[in-house]
């Protein structure tokens, strides 16, 4: 991959947001890997359905295929066009939470021209929460989207840790601040892992009799999310729960 030297654009100034969104649009036409802003870290953006420039995001982070990135859209409409087979819980969760740090892992749709890498046939979607996330979106359509930071290195909340870690291979950086949180969005697979059973995080499960309930955590020993459910059906929900007692990863 050859360096580059990226242009920025602070999104604060009416002028220079227009003129980064235009060229931000412009560069994931043609290929090439912009840095944007989302609610949750900074992200390192590429045309979804271009191969080349999936690969090329990839490479620049350190990652390999095995960890295919998510995909951000602009609206719920769109989760329809990228996945089948979403459950009614699903979509509650969806209607609920998006635009927000929530991510969905859904079975993608089989008639899509894409690869995003070994998804196995799945494929994560979210709907951020940001103005300039939101409308560099819906000029271009999905993007494939992952942390902009190098594997092993801690997520960039601003565009200057953005800029010094993949700044030679990007040729726009939208600069919208620091972000407001430097947790990561909340991932909920939703293709069971098998027939009739609820989902199951691979992190931990905690079972009850007749029910299970679906946890997850994020950092500092904070719960973003926490999924009851009954007979394979989705029961309720509640947010930041605080944990009574340490769980193993």
């Amino acid at each position: 991959m050859m360096n580059l030297v990226p242009t920025r654009y602070d999104t604060a100034d009416a002028d220079q947001l227009e003129a980064g969104l235009a060229a931000a649009t412009t560069a994931i036409r043609e290929g090439e890997l912009v840095v944007m802003p989302t609610d949750t870290v900074y992200g390192l953006a590429a045309d979804a359905f271009d191969a080349a420039a999936v690969g090329r995001l990839l490479d620049a982070k350190g990652r390999g295929r095995e960890m295919p990135p998510p995909v951000l859209v602009a609206s719920e409409a769109t989760l329809d066009a990228l996945a089948t087979s979403v459950p009614p819980w699903a979509r509650d969760l969806v209607g609920h939470y998006w635009p927000g740090p929530l991510t969905i892992i859904v079975r993608e749709q089989s008639s899509l021209q894409w690869d995003l890498g070994e998804t196995r046939g799945t494929v994560a979607v979210r709907m951020p929460h940001g103005p300039v996330a939101l409308e560099l979106l819906a000029r271009t359509g999905p993007l494939a989207v992952s942390s902009a930071n190098l594997t092993g290195r801690p997520a960039a909340t601003n565009a200057d840790d953005a800029a010094e870690m993949l700044g030679d291979k990007v040729s726009v950086v939208l600069d919208a601040g620091p972000t407001v949180d430097d947790r990561p969005s909340t991932s909920v697979p939703i293709s069971p892992v098998r027939p009739g059973r609820a989902p199951v995080d691979l992190r931990f499960t905690l079972e009850v009799p007749r029910a299970r309930c679906l946890e997850l955590q994020r950092r500092r020993g904070r719960l973003a999310l926490a999924l009851q459910f009954r007979k394979g059906q989705l029961t309720g929900w509640k947010k930041d729960w605080r944990l009574r007692r340490p769980f193993p990863f």
